[in-house]
């Protein structure tokens, strides 16, 4: 069978793939950024298609000749309020493409929306069923509450909470009940209602046996920590201040937090498991999925994570543009140390690791700090951290870097910063010649943006030359202790 994949680079694209080629199906893999895409299994070749669904798509350069296609699209992260007319924008033209394909059906992820009252994130949602189900493809739509698995916002966010917090004076939203599911059932349901003529035209929700309350989650996951944990909820959070305390407490960014709890205050319960039952699936119970993400986790094998998506940023923007390190109008802090050539490759497994646990090799503590800051603000923050110790890829969050460029045969590395500044940061590491070579660029927006460099500019002296002289060692250890 031949397969459009959107959302290839997200977090459920990025599990779903390596199972349809596993499966024997040729993919054609849909993606805002070429540069983003790394193949999971390079012995299995895909096909790429760069296409951004904000705009219609252009029929002269676009795949036609597929049997079905997945939407994987979501605009989460986008600023509030202005993510439902995106949305809904992107269905329209994804469905007037599909009309000029062979499709024969659609595949859509969405959420439980059986509740009276829908938080605008699930009205969204809802609304771009309706616009898909308008296509000639037969829609088949999935509807999932939590999605429990290693490197999914919400189970981040729950792990945020309970490995932080040993006692959570919580907002009242607590006690709504949700239906969460396995990642790892949801692959196989995305993968059993393929090409499935029972299937179209239907819609699914899918959830394991557990009714709970988010304070249910909260504990039982502690329980299978091995963790004690005290919530006690309080009547006077408002929405606000709600969306506030998820965005200090964990990783995810405002808008994203804002929409997540007004989605929390919605109950989001299965009308059934009819699915399951009819594609012959196991679910597993909420414990046996967090037990299973946890075992991913502690081995290093986290195969997508929602921070890599740029729904976990600000920029919301094809990145590519960025690639280019302007010259022009900018500042620029170089520094370069001469390496032994038989040290390169410790030296780039240091570049490699920078970072997340690893930190940043010098002033560990002033890079907590100017994430402090950057919360402060509205920023990401700090906490995003990296989803694997010692392989990066172009797209991956860094902290509050996004990676551009992660070559090791060039043996190159770019970051552009996601912080808050009154202009735009690069971050490079390069080795050539065995000169280790690092250089931070910044385009300054007005007067702001240049008082801000020179204000800055003591400190980049102490923290750049640290972390340049500690990267070239070739026995360098990173630890988040240091400094």
């Amino acid at each position: 069978m031949k397969i459009l994949l959107t959302g290839a680079t997200g977090y459920i694209g990025k599990r779903l793939l390596p199972v349809l080629l596993q499966q024997g199906h040729e993919v054609i893999c849909s993606v805002r950024e070429r540069s983003r895409f790394v193949n999971p299994m390079l012995e299995y070749p895909v096909e790429l298609f760069e296409v951004d669904f904000v705009e219609p798509v252009d029929m002269t350069q676009a795949p036609t000749d597929f049997d079905v296609a997945f939407f994987l699209i979501h605009s989460l992260g986008v600023s509030i309020g202005d993510f439902s007319a995106q949305e809904a924008r992107i269905a329209q033209h994804f469905t007037d493409y599909m009309n000029q394909t062979k499709a024969q059906q659609v595949i859509y992820l969405t959420g439980i929306v059986n509740d009276v009252h829908l938080s605008e994130h699930l009205e969204s949602r809802l609304a771009v069923e309706k616009i898909l189900s308008t296509g000639r493809a037969a829609l088949t739509a999935l509807r999932a509450g939590i999605i429990v698995g290693s490197g999914s916002a919400s189970f981040e966010i729950i792990r945020d909470l309970v490995e932080k917090l040993p006692v959570m004076v919580a907002p009242r939203w607590l006690n709504t009940r949700c239906q969460p599911i396995g990642i790892r059932n949801v692959i196989e349901m995305l993968t059993g209602v393929m090409g499935r003529p029972d299937c179209y035209h239907q819609n699914f929700d899918i959830g394991c046996e557990d009714i709970l309350t988010y304070r249910d989650m909260l504990l039982q996951y502690a329980e299978v920590r091995g963790l004690r944990r005290w919530i006690y909820t309080v009547p006077v959070m408002t929405p606000r201040l709600s969306s506030y305390w998820l965005y200090f407490v964990t990783s995810t960014s405002y808008p994203l937090a804002v929409n997540l709890v007004n989605s929390m205050k919605i109950d989001v319960i299965c009308r059934d498991n009819r699915l399951a039952t009819l594609l012959g699936v196991h679910i597993y119970t909420y414990k046996e999925a967090v037990a299973m993400a946890f075992a991913k986790i502690e081995q290093n094998l986290i195969v997508s994570s929602w921070k890599d998506a740029l729904a976990s940023s600000y920029a919301g923007q094809n990145l590519n543009r960025f690639i280019q390190v302007p010259i022009n109008g900018c500042f620029v802090d170089y520094k370069k140390r001469t390496i032994p050539s038989e040290t390169t490759t410790q030296v780039l497994d240091n570049i490699w690791r920078i970072g997340g646990q690893h930190g940043w090799y010098y002033g560990n503590w002033l890079w907590r700090f100017r994430g402090f800051l950057d919360k402060l603000v509205g920023g990401v923050g700090l906490r995003r951290g990296r989803t694997h110790p010692t392989e990066i890829s172009a797209g991956d969050a860094l902290d509050f870097w996004r990676v551009l460029v992660a070559d090791r045969h060039e043996k190159r590395l770019l970051l552009y910063a996601e912080m808050k500044l009154p202009g735009e940061a690069w971050l490079e590491f390069h080795i050539q010649n065995n000169e280790l070579r690092q250089t931070a660029t910044f385009r300054p927006y007005g007067i702001w943006g240049r008082a801000y460099w020179f204000a800055v500019l003591p400190f980049h002296y102490f923290i750049f030359n640290g972390m340049i002289d500690r990267i070239a060692r070739a026995q360098a250890r990173a630890s988040v202790s240091q400094n």
